[in-house]
């Protein structure tokens, strides 16, 4: 099951790359009205010039998740090490009877690899979105630099279905011909949801207790998903994106990460723990869950069977 997971994650990487860093797949070619307005807005220049910039912004998605997770997890650790009912007497891991795992670390890897996961799918949702629709930016216009005289947009504007009609720097155009939806608002709303939903609310409740973690959890993860809809907000107001394409980016994200969370991190969580026997002591894989929650058990032990000086007797 583990090389499965790992050639998932393996395929989704290289897609991913070849989305981002290669010329493989190339956006559909969208027409356009001369001298449209809501395609007139002046060039912002490079994604560098932005006031999120890019190297800012993927240090936050890539990293924050990684110190939160990894730092809680150090925390929960340090608090309750000497309780008994460390992680619901979760039980040490042993891979292939040589490799001893500290719950702690399982869970780490788990939860970030939960993540990194649903992040590179998202990126393939919104990468997928682009070329398919092809939608042009506020500013396209600005980078196309259409002949209007040549397309007879003077006396009256037309739509112009031509794909060779932009004498601006091609990779501009490019750049422009992918803006739906936003990928900016779908990351940082997926890491947002993700940390709020999983991180934040739920470590909360285990580092300060039940009183406190309701107030914090909620602070925390609003936090969180503001600093995420002002990138979004952002990204129009330096008519970079429409309305729309941050919308649907966000969409996009929060859904997945809400995803993740409901179906993939609360199944961790709500597995059964079945008691090893004596001979399976300290070899068993057990999780999270309530060691007291025990269906199997319950099954096996229906029906008792004693033995009396007399006949046997069933009891049930």
């Amino acid at each position: 099951m583990l090389y499965f997971q790992v050639v998932i994650l393996a395929a989704t990487v290289m897609l991913v790359y070849y989305c981002e860093f290669t010329d493989t797949f190339s956006p559909a070619q969208q027409g356009f009205i001369c001298r449209d307005p809501a395609l007139a807005k002046p060039d912002p220049g490079p994604e560098q010039y932005s006031r999120i910039q890019p190297v800012i912004l993927y240090s936050v998605v890539g990293g924050l998740p990684v110190v939160l997770i990894a730092g809680v997890e150090v925390v929960i650790f340090l608090l309750h090490h000497n309780s008994n009912n460390l992680y619901d007497q979760e039980k040490i891991f042993i891979m292939g009877d040589c490799c001893y795992v500290n719950p702690m670390v399982r869970r780490t890897f788990r939860f970030l690899g939960v993540y990194i996961f649903g992040l590179f799918a998202t990126d393939i949702f919104v990468n997928a979105g682009q070329l398919v629709t092809g939608s042009l930016a506020p500013y396209f216009l600005s980078v196309c630099l259409p002949n209007y005289t040549a397309l007879s947009c003077q006396d009256m504007p037309h739509f112009v279905s031509q794909s060779n009609v932009c004498t601006g720097d091609p990779d501009d155009i490019m750049r422009a011909r992918k803006t739906f939806p936003c990928k900016e608002a779908a990351l940082s709303l997926y890491t947002a949801i993700y940390l709020a939903k999983l991180s934040l609310q739920m470590y909360a409740m285990s580092c300060i207790g039940s009183a406190g973690g309701r107030l914090t959890g909620p602070l925390l993860s609003f936090s969180l998903v503001n600093l995420a809809v002002l990138t979004g907000i952002n990204r129009v107001a330096e008519y970079r994106n429409h309305w729309s394409d941050v919308i649907a980016g966000q969409a996009i994200g929060g859904l997945s990460a809400a995803f993740l969370v409901v179906f993939v991190v609360q199944y961790f969580r709500k597995r059964p723990v079945i008691s090893p026997s004596p001979s399976d002591t300290g070899t068993s894989d057990t999780d999270e869950a309530s060691p007291q929650i025990s269906h199997t058990m319950e099954t096996c032990s229906k029906y008792i069977v004693t033995q009396t000086p007399g006949p046997v007797t069933e009891v049930t």
